[in-house]
């Protein structure tokens, strides 16, 4: 699938992200962030992906009676926005608030593709492992650990925790090269 294809279902999904964010901080840069992208695909090139993406059944197209249209995801283009979501997703490395943000885990062998899938997208993401299912970072990610566990459908075996302090705190800030 082109970019331009993935980027407009990546901002339809913005909507629906949009009506579950209830901060308004996060509010204001997700309309931000989808206005400025939406500028950046030409008004023809966005006529023919979306065209395309009506007939791939990703998107479907309401006639309003004023003469406009409102085009909306379908199951099948929310699986896949949510899948290119998951993927483009990273932690933002702002400035360091001296708090720890932990994730621990325990999930049963019998869904170890998402234990193992869960452990991955953390690493990628940049969390340092400091025990098998305990991983730590020092930026903000309450929301994106919250989208990850419902993705993988993990809630009852994923706990999410903030530190003031950890025992090895001069270690983890080496790590993730943090000062004073």
């Amino acid at each position: 699938m082109s970019a331009i294809k993935q980027k407009i279902l990546l901002l339809l999904f913005s909507g629906i992200t949009l009506g579950l964010t209830y901060h308004p901080y996060r509010q204001l840069k997700i309309l931000k962030s989808a206005v400025k992208e939406w500028k950046n695909i030409g008004e023809n090139q966005l006529k023919e992906e979306i065209k395309k993406l009506y007939r791939s059944q990703l998107i479907e197209r309401k006639n309003n009676p004023d003469g406009s249209y409102t085009f909306r995801l379908t199951d099948k283009g929310k699986i896949k926005a949510l899948t290119y979501h998951f993927q483009e997703m990273k932690i933002e490395n702002k400035k360091w608030d001296r708090k720890w943000r932990i994730v621990i885990f325990d999930i049963p062998e019998k869904i170890r593709i998402g234990r193992d899938a869960l452990r991955e997208k953390l690493k990628d993401m940049g969390f340092y492992e400091i025990q098998k299912s305990a991983f730590i970072i020092p930026y903000e990610c309450q929301n994106e650990i919250d989208f990850i566990i419902e993705f993988f459908d993990l809630r009852k075996y994923v706990r999410f925790g903030v530190l003031d302090t950890i025992d090895n705190e001069l270690h983890l800030k080496q790590i993730f090269k943090l000062s004073d």
